[in-house]
């Protein structure tokens, strides 16, 4: 008569109750013991060896030790760290029985990171080192993360030509101002106009037209001379008596001039020669005289006239708060944009052969430019805008989203004629800065 309670038969004869286990599956667990690397000796070094598929020729021998960056539990394999701070890492897979990851075996190829498709990139960054799977990457440091601050910053501050960072020379240039066609068709009116002139008073005696022309030539002559000498000081007239705009009420694309005080950005530049911190613009400028014996500071330097020898400029991005509104906006001045300073430069320092010596920054500052300290008498001015002046700008008014900029202008600007002044009109092209007291400085003595 059967029990109702079931049993079984033990391996040594014994009976128990109960139903038998049932054998339950090994769960497959993965060595996180470092082995030791055996000289390339695949039958010696055991999975390891078998794992990496390492091809070894014998000649090559390495040190033994524990190989760093094991394969941990999880499957996954992290390579060797790099400078950048990447980490070459093998994506994860199935374990299989013998406890090596089904899908993660590493084949002989270029470590490096992945595409956004998974497939490792073809350019390695480094020398694959010994044949390894992994490999050492030496891209260099990983630049700083800034903090989002919402200003957008200039591009990098260089010194060289003039036109590198997106300025233009604020010394008013009559000739460059005027519309060349004009001036051409003058002159060719004023050659025919002689021409005739001189054929009548020689033909009949007649120097009526050759007087009417000579006067022409005189007016039009002393009017170029005129606007030659007063150009400048009638362009910063004419910003000064520009209506100021209210940025609160501007218009999207609206050519306006604001008035304010300046505040830097995330890039404050400092000044040349005097190392004046926190400006938005800075200039400095080497003349020359020249005598009649003495050397010529450039190409065009004409003798018994001061010529400009060296030029540095620079310009970045910055914030203005509008006196009108009390707004705050961004000009757009970096990035190589176009800009037209008309920013007041003061003498710094005044060089003549008997007082070289008596200032040695001035030396200094010459070395480190590499130009000549000869016999020559040289004039150093410098202006800047610093934080916390006055200026005035002229631009397009942008609105994106929350930020209102400033942005140069797509055309250059006429200021029109002057008849009061006699002066003719002058184009201004990109963003205009003005600012008269931001150097106001006295001359070092020397």
């Amino acid at each position: 008569m059967g029990s109702r309670f079931p049993s079984h038969q033990l391996s040594n004869g014994l009976y128990v109750s109960g139903r038998p286990e049932q054998p339950k599956e090994k769960t497959p667990t993965m060595s996180s013991v470092a082995m030791p690397y055996t000289g390339g000796d695949i039958k010696k070094s055991g999975e390891l060896g078998k794992m990496f598929d390492i091809p070894m020729d014998g000649s090559r021998s390495r040190k033994s030790g524990p190989v760093s960056n094991a394969p941990s539990r999880t499957g996954s394999f992290v390579g060797a760290p790099s400078n950048s701070g990447q980490l070459n890492s093998v994506s994860r897979g199935s374990v299989s029985a013998g406890g090596v990851p089904g899908s993660a075996s590493l084949k002989k190829t270029n470590s490096g990171p992945l595409n956004k498709h998974g497939e490792p990139l073809k350019k390695s960054s480094g020398p694959q080192g010994g044949g390894t799977a992994v490999s050492r990457q030496n891209s260099g440091p990983l630049p700083p993360v800034l903090p989002t601050t919402g200003l957008i910053t200039s591009g990098p501050i260089t010194s060289g030509p003039l036109n590198s960072s997106g300025l233009h020379d604020d010394e008013y240039s009559f000739r460059k101002s005027f519309p060349k066609p004009i001036l051409w068709a003058i002159i060719l009116l004023f050659v025919m106009g002689f021409i005739a002139g001189g054929f009548i008073l020689g033909a009949v005696r007649n120097p009526i037209l050759l007087v009417v022309v000579v006067i022409l030539f005189a007016a039009v002559a002393t009017v170029f001379t005129w606007n030659t000498c007063w150009g400048r000081r009638a362009i910063t007239g004419f910003i000064a008596s520009y209506p100021d705009a209210e940025l609160r009420t501007a218009k999207d694309g609206q050519f306006v001039k604001v008035s304010g005080v300046v505040t830097c950005g995330n890039v404050p530049l400092e000044s040349s020669f005097q190392k004046v911190p926190r400006c938005v613009y800075t200039s400095t400028s080497l003349y020359e005289y020249r005598g009649w014996d003495s050397k010529a500071a450039n190409p065009t330097h004409r003798r018994f006239t001061w010529g400009l020898r060296t030029l540095e400029r620079h310009v970045v991005d910055f914030y203005i708060s509008d006196f009108q509104s009390g707004l705050r906006a961004l000009v757009k001045t970096g990035y190589g944009a176009r800009v037209t300073p008309y920013v007041d430069e003061s003498v710094v320092v005044d060089i003549h052969p008997s007082n070289r010596d008596m200032s040695p920054e001035f030396v200094r500052w010459l070395g480190e430019r590499n130009l000549s300290t000869d016999d020559r008498v040289m004039r150093l001015k410098e202006g800047y805008i610093k934080e916390g002046s006055t200026v005035s700008v002229m631009g397009v008014v942008q609105r994106n989203e929350n930020v209102l900029m400033i942005v140069p202008p797509p055309e250059p600007f006429s200021t029109g004629c002057q008849w009061s002044k006699c002066i003719l009109p002058a184009s201004l092209e990109g963003i205009v800065l003005r600012c008269e007291d931001s150097s106001k400085i006295d001359v070092i003595p020397v």
